[in-house]
Formats: structure tokens, sequence, C-alpha cells
């Protein structure tokens, strides 16, 4: 790919100290800094960091992954060392394509970023003035910066399968911001694929690398990459690569666990009126993305 986004759901720190607010979490997530080395041979060009275990060690340990990423050369939005930086998009260049990546999410509200304290930018699921306006001003100063913007968001429970229609809302409202394309996650489960005029909305990609418990029904250990095809600023396709996740490895999937993720991803799709189509080699599948014309406007 010419460029690979993922998001970074733990602390890249040594430090030891938990956080806790009164409250025990079930799950603190951590690696050694000198782990990020196995994103760095991976050639992940941008993390979000904007999650519900970004602060799992305190925001010394969310400063030092900011400190560990920059020094691997790897782009980061969605968290910070106030709400500024928190705000800010990560910047990537794609031979003549600039790309904007604001990164959000909607918990907790003890790890917001503010003036003067670490954190990540956190907002509210709502198309309200009030709490959508960060949103909105955050999409406006990414449209100065670039072609193409990607607003990623971890947002809602874990195990849902499909979008509320509150959060269907959001996602429309975040395009009519100024998003080309909505990238969700946190549900630990692939959801469907919207797509509106010519703008996809992944409503939650599920999990890529991940030991998390499975749900026998669920089957959060099937997931998928995603490739996101993209022509002159506008995206043209969304391919699908099904994988199995088991023992802290992903792997593709195939057989029966292919078949399964394609039945499920079709069935999920089709309830947001979106085709899916498996897609000769590879076994990939495909979202098609009408192009616009020169003579349409958003």
């Amino acid at each position: 790919a010419d460029a690979f986004l993922v998001n970074l759901e733990c602390a890249l720190t040594s430090r030891t100290a938990r956080w806790h607010d009164g409250a025990v979490k079930a799950f603190y997530f951590k690696a050694d800094p000198r782990h990020v080395e196995s994103l760095r041979r991976a050639r992940v060009d941008c993390a979000t960091l904007a999650n519900n275990h970004i602060g799992d060690f305190g925001m010394a340990g969310l400063l030092d992954t900011l400190a560990t990423l920059d020094g691997a050369g790897i782009q980061h939005a969605g968290a910070g060392r106030d709400i500024h930086e928190a705000r800010r998009p990560a910047l990537l260049q794609v031979d003549d394509l600039n790309i904007a990546v604001v990164a959000a999410a909607d918990g907790p509200a003890e790890w917001e970023a503010t003036g003067d304290r670490p954190g990540l930018f956190r907002v509210a699921v709502s198309v309200a003035e009030e709490p959508f306006a960060p949103v909105e001003r955050a999409l406006i100063e990414a449209r100065r910066l670039a072609r193409l913007v990607i607003f990623s968001i971890h947002w809602g429970p874990n195990m849902r399968e499909r979008p509320t229609p509150e959060f269907r809302a959001f996602a429309r409202r975040v395009l009519d911001a100024g998003a080309d394309v909505f990238w969700g996650h946190s549900a630990h489960v692939v959801q469907g694929i919207e797509v509106v005029g010519d703008r996809p909305i992944l409503y939650d990609t599920g999990d890529f690398v991940d030991d998390y418990a499975v749900d026998g029904d669920l089957r959060n250990d099937l997931s998928a990459l995603f490739l996101l095809r993209v022509d002159e600023a506008q995206v043209t396709g969304v391919d699908i690569l099904p994988v199995r996740i088991a023992d802290g490895r992903v792997s593709r999937a195939i057989g029966a666990d292919y078949e399964h993720v394609r039945a499920t991803l079709t069935a999920r799709c089709g309830e947001l009126d979106t085709s899916l189509v498996a897609h000769k080699g590879g076994g990939l599948l495909r979202v098609p993305v009408v192009r616009r014309t020169t003579a349409d406007t958003r």
C-alpha cells in the first residue's frame, strides 16, 4: 500500500504505574518502546491514538508514546501534549496527493486533553451544533491542509454488530463537514460499510492483531484488512481482505473462515444498501464506489 494506517490501542512505554481514578480497568495495554520497531518494519505510516487504552499508564505513558513514534518517524493523531496537538491532523504525502488524518474518541472523559493538559481528542457522538463544533473545526483545518481527509474515531461499546441510528447520523454529519473517509473502530467486530455519494463510511473495522477473548457467536477472531483505492483524491473502491486472528497473530482467512466473513459482511453491507462483491484473484471482497464527474458537487 502507498500508506498504511493503524489504530494503536496501547501505550508505548516502560512505565509500570497504571492509571486509576478511583476505579480499576479490566485491561491495561502497553508495549515496550523498543517494539515500535514492529510498526516500523511493517511500514506503518500513521497511528491513531485516540482510544480507551492510550492513557492506561497515565499521561506520562501517553507522552512516552508520542516521543517513541516521533523517534521512529511514524505520524500520529488523536492524542497530544495539549488539545491543540491532539486535534491536529497527521499529514501524509503519497506522490502528489496530500492526506490529512483527524483522530478522535468518545472517551474516556478523564483523558480529554485541554489547553494545559495532555490527553486525547474527545468528542461527543452528536449532531447537535455545540458538541459537534470541535469536530467541524478540526475538519476545516484538515481540509485546508490536504486534498484527502480521513476522520478516524474510536467509539461505542464492544461487540456491537451494527451502528445505531445516532451513529449513522453522526458519520454522515462528519462527511458533510468535509471528511472524504469515515473510519470507525472499537467494537472488535467488523460492521457494514455505507457509501454516501462517493465517500465510504467504515463504521467499524474490527481488530487486526489482537489476543482479545473470542465470542463464539460473533466470531471477532475473524476480521479484515481494508484497502482504499484512491484516484485524484477520490475514493474509487474499498477492497477487503478477510483475516483470522489467533494467538496474537493474523493470517489470511481461508475456507470456511473466509466464507463466514464474506457472508456476514455481505449481509451487513446489504442492510446499508451497499453492494459487496467477490473480486477475482487474491480472495478480495470489494465495495465499489461511483466516482464523481466534474459536474458533480458536494
